[in-house]
C-alpha cells in the first residue's frame, strides 16, 4: 500500500500516533505511579528505593497507559503487546548492567527511556500500515 497523506495515510498520521502513544505512556506513568504510591502510603509503606523496582514499575505503568490507548484506537492484541514489550524489554535488558555496577540506578532510569523510544519506533515501522493509517478514534 502506498502512503497517501491526503487520505489520512502517510508519515503525519504515523508520527501523530507515535506522539499519542508517548502521551499515553506519560499519563499511565503519572496516574498509576501516583496510585501505587498513594496505596502504599495508605498502607503505611514506602515505595521501595531499589532502582530495579522503580524501573519495572515505571515500565508497567507506561505499558498500561499505552495498552488502554491502543485498544481504544482499535489495535489488536498482537500489536498492543508488541508495543508493551517495547516498554518492558529495555528495563529488563538493562538490569544486568545495574547489578554488575556498569550503570547506576539513575542511569538505569534514563537509559530505559533512551532505549524505549527508538524501540517503540522500530515496532511501529514493523507494522507501518497499521500505524500510518487513519485514526480510529
Amino acid at each position: 500500500m502506498r502512503a497517501r497523506a491526503a487520505h489520512g495515510h502517510g508519515w503525519w498520521p504515523f508520527f501523530r500516533h507515535y506522539l499519542e502513544m508517548i502521551a499515553a505512556m506519560f499519563v499511565g506513568m503519572a496516574v498509576l505511579g501516583a496510585a501505587v504510591r498513594a496505596g502504599l502510603a495508605l498502607a503505611g509503606l514506602e515505595f521501595p528505593a531499589r532502582p530495579e523496582v522503580a524501573a519495572l514499575e515505571m515500565a508497567v505503568d507506561m505499558s498500561a497507559g499505552m495498552i488502554v490507548w491502543m485498544r481504544y484506537r482499535g489495535h489488536g492484541w498482537a500489536a498492543t503487546l508488541e508495543m508493551a514489550g517495547s516498554m518492558i524489554v529495555p528495563a529488563l535488558a538493562l538490569l544486568p548492567l545495574l547489578w554488575t555496577g556498569v550503570i547506576t540506578g539513575g542511569a538505569l532510569l534514563v537509559l530505559e527511556h533512551v532505549v524505549m523510544l527508538p524501540l517503540m519506533l522500530l515496532v511501529m515501522l514493523r507494522r507501518r500500515d497499521e500505524y500510518g493509517g487513519p485514526a480510529r478514534v
